[in-house]
């Protein structure tokens, strides 16, 4: 893990970075946001950042949601000061470490704020043998492209892929080309230099640098439009990226791995992907198959679900009765793996007895849990755009609010769905909150 500390760097807060480095943390020092922001926008990345309370959380954590930069926060202060924690959390800090630190609520907090769902958990023999044929190919130094529905899996067969090549020990960066707006998406990939466009404040390095010596994952690069697609290929032939607005061209050495939810040779039959970039990302090609055709997957993973959400909720894990493995057994997953988290996540947020019973379980509307077409009654009368309103709020509250999975199920576009979401704004209509502030909601219906 990589922990930049932000603050003087004395006393308490030195102590906390002795702890993280015996814990096998990599520790850097800023002494003030400014200079935090320089050292991330240089491509010194950074996994988490703890932050001394005594400094504007607030103007950091807008500073980077500004500049894209995606990175958890944490804050620090001596002793526990409730009104100092309450503020720092309004700010958008994840947690708050009350100082003299505890090693153990540390590594604690360090491990929550920086985990993501990147379990590799199975028993199917279908996924066993793309897990083995991912480990084969993974000491080479090959692209490799990822395909499958979405949910089920692209990144976390990824990330192991990393862990098991001889670049294990350096970066791991990840973009997400569906949800970063095409406008902004070159500049995330390629950075850019000081005054290249509005907004561009300082010197930013791009995704491509800060992944230098270590692999680069372009999650759904079939979203990326053809301009870009072309100074993709430039990138991989010559090993060399422009900085937007810059003059010089810049060497980076990366692994690259590229993931996509759609058939890229026949997109590039139809022409909306290039030809010449496929064949350049599918040197091997890995393909998973969705959790409908990995039964043996459902139960694993639900059960490895309930005990993450249980333990990030606070609460003993409840086992799971023979009706709802029956439901859970039935269902179609449009979602995949994904909508299955989704799934056990409100369950352990829902469930009232000893155990997780059908009354906790949600699930979505395309198919019913015996496998039948769900019936829609009411639809007689109704227009499709309010048929299409109810069908988008549903599918987002069923996401737990998170856009990029509910267009996914829905299958349209992010910028599609945003779209929606804004007009029913203006219509003066409710639309379900983003993930953080939903799984709160959630929290305190189940209390």
């Amino acid at each position: 893990m990589r922990l930049l500390i932000i603050g003087p760097l004395e006393g308490h807060i030195s102590a906390a970075g002795r702890i993280a480095i015996t814990r096998g943390a990599r520790v850097a020092q800023a002494d003030t946001i400014d200079r935090a922001l320089a050292t991330l926008r240089s491509g010194n990345s950074a996994d988490l950042l703890m932050v001394d309370v005594r400094l504007d959380i607030a103007r950091l954590v807008d500073s980077l949601r500004q500049e894209r930069i995606s990175v958890p926060v944490v804050a620090c202060g001596v002793g526990s000061d409730a009104n100092a924690a309450v503020r720092a959390i309004k700010a958008g800090a994840k947690e708050y470490i009350p100082l003299p630190p505890d090693a153990d609520l540390i590594a604690a907090v360090f491990e929550a704020a920086v985990s993501e769902s990147h379990a590799l958990v199975y028993r199917d023999p279908k996924m066993a043998t793309v897990v083995r044929l991912a480990e084969q190919v993974a000491p080479a130094e090959a692209s490799i492209l990822i395909t499958g529905e979405s949910g089920t899996g692209k990144e976390v067969i990824a990330r192991l892929i990393h862990r098991k090549s001889r670049r294990a020990a350096q970066p791991f960066i990840s973009v997400n080309c569906a949800a970063i707006p095409e406008n902004l998406l070159e500049s995330e990939l390629f950075g850019h230099e000081k005054g290249a466009f509005t907004g561009a404040v300082a010197r930013r390095i791009g995704k491509f640098e800060e992944a230098n010596g270590g692999t680069l994952l372009l999650d759904e690069v079939s979203e990326m439009q053809p301009r870009l697609q072309a100074k993709l290929l430039r990138a991989i032939q010559e090993r060399e990226i422009d900085r937007v607005g810059g003059t010089q061209p810049v060497k980076v050495n990366i692994r690259l791995v590229a993931t996509s939810n759609r058939n890229l040779e026949e997109e590039a039959r139809r022409g909306n992907f290039r030809e010449d970039l496929y064949f350049r990302l599918n040197v091997v090609s890995l393909h998973l198959p969705p959790l409908r055709e990995r039964p043996r997957d459902i139960e694993p993973l639900a059960e490895h679900f309930v005990r993450k959400y249980s333990e990030l909720n606070g609460c003993a894990p409840k086992p799971v009765s023979r009706a709802v493995w029956q439901m859970l057994n039935a269902h179609s997953w449009r979602g995949n793996v994904r909508e299955l988290e989704n799934t056990m996540h409100r369950a352990v947020l829902l469930a009232t007895g000893a155990e997780i019973e059908p009354e906790a379980i949600m699930l979505s509307s395309g198919k019913a849990a015996g496998g039948g077409e769900a019936a829609g009654p009411g639809l007689v009368g109704r227009t499709v755009a309010d048929v299409e309103r109810d069908l988008i709020i549903e599918t987002l509250q069923h996401c737990l609010g998170n856009r990029t999975h509910a267009a996914t199920i829905l299958g349209i576009s992010i910028r599609t769905l945003r779209n929606k979401l804004q007009q029913y704004r203006q219509e003066g209509l409710a639309v379900p909150p983003a993930p953080a502030e939903f799984a709160a909601d959630l929290t305190r219906v189940a209390v």
